[in-house]
Protein backbone atom coordinates (compact mmCIF):
# COMPACT_ATOMS: atom_id res chain seq x y z
CA UNK A 1 0.00 0.00 0.00
CA UNK A 2 2.50 2.42 1.29
CA UNK A 3 4.52 1.66 -2.07
CA UNK A 4 1.79 2.22 -4.45
CA UNK A 5 0.93 5.89 -2.68
CA UNK A 6 4.45 6.54 -3.09
CA UNK A 7 4.83 5.64 -6.52
CA UNK A 8 1.24 7.34 -7.46
CA UNK A 9 2.62 10.64 -5.40
CA UNK A 10 5.49 10.61 -7.81
CA UNK A 11 3.73 10.18 -10.84
CA UNK A 12 1.44 12.75 -10.08
CA UNK A 13 3.18 15.57 -8.49
CA UNK A 14 6.58 15.12 -9.62
CA UNK A 15 9.55 17.16 -8.46
CA UNK A 16 7.02 17.91 -5.24
CA UNK A 17 7.40 14.39 -4.37
CA UNK A 18 10.53 14.81 -2.38
CA UNK A 19 8.30 16.47 0.53
CA UNK A 20 6.64 13.27 0.66
CA UNK A 21 8.49 11.32 3.75
CA UNK A 22 11.12 8.44 3.19
CA UNK A 23 9.95 5.24 4.15
CA UNK A 24 12.36 4.43 6.86
CA UNK A 25 11.01 8.24 8.79
CA UNK A 26 7.32 6.28 7.63
CA UNK A 27 8.19 3.23 9.65
CA UNK A 28 9.81 5.11 12.59
CA UNK A 29 6.27 7.13 12.51
CA UNK A 30 4.14 4.27 12.99
CA UNK A 31 6.66 2.59 15.79
CA UNK A 32 6.96 6.01 17.71
CA UNK A 33 2.92 6.30 17.68
CA UNK A 34 2.96 2.58 18.64
CA UNK A 35 5.59 3.33 21.54
CA UNK A 36 3.13 6.32 22.66
CA UNK A 37 -0.12 3.39 22.97
CA UNK A 38 -1.54 7.22 21.00
CA UNK A 39 -4.99 7.05 20.84
CA UNK A 40 -5.24 10.69 19.42
CA UNK A 41 -2.39 12.10 17.27
CA UNK A 42 -1.98 15.57 15.26
CA UNK A 43 -0.34 15.60 11.60
CA UNK A 44 0.13 19.21 10.37
CA UNK A 45 1.39 18.68 6.78
CA UNK A 46 -0.40 16.07 4.72
CA UNK A 47 0.67 16.79 1.39
CA UNK A 48 -0.88 13.29 -0.40
CA UNK A 49 -1.32 11.41 2.37
CA UNK A 50 1.95 8.69 3.19
CA UNK A 51 3.21 10.05 6.71
CA UNK A 52 -0.72 10.03 7.76
CA UNK A 53 -1.07 6.30 6.75
CA UNK A 54 2.25 5.29 8.64
CA UNK A 55 0.86 7.33 11.98
CA UNK A 56 -2.99 5.61 11.72
CA UNK A 57 -1.22 2.40 11.45
CA UNK A 58 0.44 2.88 14.65
CA UNK A 59 -2.58 4.05 16.10
CA UNK A 60 -4.34 2.05 19.21
CA UNK A 61 -7.23 0.28 18.86
CA UNK A 62 -10.39 3.22 18.94
CA UNK A 63 -7.46 5.56 18.13
CA UNK A 64 -7.38 8.15 15.73
CA UNK A 65 -5.50 11.37 13.22
CA UNK A 66 -6.58 14.62 12.95
CA UNK A 67 -4.47 15.44 10.19
CA UNK A 68 -3.86 19.06 8.68
CA UNK A 69 -3.30 20.78 5.24
CA UNK A 70 -4.82 23.28 2.75
CA UNK A 71 -4.13 21.46 -0.55
CA UNK A 72 -7.16 19.14 -1.43
CA UNK A 73 -5.51 18.36 -5.14
CA UNK A 74 -3.12 16.56 -3.03
CA UNK A 75 -4.85 15.14 -0.45
CA UNK A 76 -7.06 13.29 -2.91
CA UNK A 77 -4.19 11.51 -3.89
CA UNK A 78 -3.98 9.65 -0.44
CA UNK A 79 -7.83 9.01 0.40
CA UNK A 80 -7.89 5.97 -1.74
CA UNK A 81 -5.20 4.29 -0.24
CA UNK A 82 -6.81 5.16 3.34
CA UNK A 83 -9.97 3.95 2.20
CA UNK A 84 -7.81 0.22 0.79
CA UNK A 85 -5.41 -0.14 3.90
CA UNK A 86 -8.96 0.28 6.30
CA UNK A 87 -7.89 2.87 7.72
CA UNK A 88 -9.89 5.89 6.59
CA UNK A 89 -12.70 5.80 9.46
CA UNK A 90 -9.33 6.38 11.46
CA UNK A 91 -8.07 9.52 9.69
CA UNK A 92 -9.60 13.00 9.62
CA UNK A 93 -8.31 15.27 7.30
CA UNK A 94 -9.24 19.15 8.04
CA UNK A 95 -8.39 22.03 4.78
CA UNK A 96 -7.50 25.06 6.02
CA UNK A 97 -4.87 26.86 7.83
CA UNK A 98 -3.05 24.78 10.28
CA UNK A 99 -3.01 27.01 13.05
CA UNK A 100 -6.74 27.67 12.63
CA UNK A 101 -7.67 23.61 13.08
CA UNK A 102 -5.03 23.53 15.84
CA UNK A 103 -6.27 26.49 18.14
CA UNK A 104 -10.20 24.91 17.90
CA UNK A 105 -8.52 21.65 19.56
CA UNK A 106 -9.48 21.75 23.12
CA UNK A 107 -7.01 23.36 25.79
CA UNK A 108 -6.49 20.04 27.79
CA UNK A 109 -3.98 17.96 27.08
CA UNK A 110 -5.19 15.48 24.50
CA UNK A 111 -2.72 14.87 22.19
CA UNK A 112 -0.62 11.81 21.97
CA UNK A 113 1.59 12.30 19.04
CA UNK A 114 2.40 15.17 16.53
CA UNK A 115 4.27 15.30 13.49
CA UNK A 116 4.66 18.74 11.98
CA UNK A 117 6.04 18.65 7.95
CA UNK A 118 4.55 21.81 6.33
CA UNK A 119 4.92 25.30 5.75
CA UNK A 120 8.73 25.73 8.14
CA UNK A 121 7.83 29.80 9.00
CA UNK A 122 4.88 28.42 11.09
CA UNK A 123 6.57 25.61 12.57
CA UNK A 124 7.05 27.85 16.00
CA UNK A 125 3.78 28.31 16.33
CA UNK A 126 2.50 25.18 15.23
CA UNK A 127 4.77 23.67 17.96
CA UNK A 128 3.03 25.85 20.84
CA UNK A 129 -0.36 24.93 19.97
CA UNK A 130 0.47 21.45 20.20
CA UNK A 131 2.85 21.64 22.81
CA UNK A 132 0.25 23.45 25.04
CA UNK A 133 -2.30 20.34 24.53
CA UNK A 134 0.01 17.19 24.69
CA UNK A 135 -0.34 14.54 27.34
CA UNK A 136 2.73 13.98 29.55
CA UNK A 137 4.61 11.03 27.88
CA UNK A 138 2.84 12.55 24.40
CA UNK A 139 5.56 13.12 21.57
CA UNK A 140 5.87 15.77 19.25
CA UNK A 141 7.83 14.51 16.01
CA UNK A 142 9.61 17.40 13.72
CA UNK A 143 10.66 17.04 10.17
CA UNK A 144 12.91 18.98 7.81
CA UNK A 145 15.10 20.36 10.89
CA UNK A 146 18.42 20.69 9.10
CA UNK A 147 16.79 22.03 6.02
CA UNK A 148 19.86 20.42 3.73
CA UNK A 149 22.30 21.93 6.20
CA UNK A 150 21.47 25.29 5.72
CA UNK A 151 20.17 25.94 9.29
CA UNK A 152 23.76 24.99 10.43
CA UNK A 153 25.02 27.82 8.08
CA UNK A 154 24.50 31.94 9.23
CA UNK A 155 24.57 32.78 5.39
CA UNK A 156 21.54 31.21 4.88
CA UNK A 157 19.10 33.75 6.29
CA UNK A 158 15.58 33.44 4.19
CA UNK A 159 12.80 33.42 6.52
CA UNK A 160 12.50 29.64 6.64
CA UNK A 161 16.29 29.03 7.70
CA UNK A 162 15.60 31.65 10.48
CA UNK A 163 12.39 30.06 12.13
CA UNK A 164 13.64 26.94 11.81
CA UNK A 165 16.93 28.21 13.86
CA UNK A 166 14.46 30.16 16.12
CA UNK A 167 12.75 26.84 17.01
CA UNK A 168 15.90 24.66 17.33
CA UNK A 169 16.85 27.03 20.21
CA UNK A 170 13.10 27.09 21.15
CA UNK A 171 13.09 23.30 21.58
CA UNK A 172 16.65 22.89 22.97
CA UNK A 173 16.10 25.29 25.73
CA UNK A 174 12.14 24.40 26.41
CA UNK A 175 11.62 22.75 30.13
CA UNK A 176 8.45 21.43 29.26
CA UNK A 177 10.46 18.73 26.83
CA UNK A 178 13.06 16.97 26.72
CA UNK A 179 13.94 16.20 23.27
CA UNK A 180 16.70 14.73 20.45
CA UNK A 181 17.72 15.66 17.17
CA UNK A 182 17.86 12.35 14.52
CA UNK A 183 19.93 12.96 11.80
CA UNK A 184 17.22 10.82 9.84
CA UNK A 185 16.50 11.79 6.36
CA UNK A 186 16.74 16.01 6.55
CA UNK A 187 16.61 16.13 10.63
CA UNK A 188 14.20 14.66 12.72
CA UNK A 189 13.13 16.28 16.44
CA UNK A 190 11.56 14.68 19.00
CA UNK A 191 10.21 15.93 21.99
CA UNK A 192 8.89 14.46 24.45
CA UNK A 193 6.27 16.58 27.07
CA UNK A 194 7.10 15.91 30.57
Amino acid sequence: MLQDLAATTREATGNASTMQVSHDEGALLTMLTRLVNARFAVEVGTFTGYSALCIARGLADGGRLLTCDVSDEWTALGRPAWERAGLADRIELKLGPAVDTLRALPEEPVVDIAFIDADKVNYPVYYEEIIQRMRPGGLVVLDNVFLGGRVFDPAYQQEHHVAMRRLNDLIAGDERVESVMLPVRDGVTLARRR
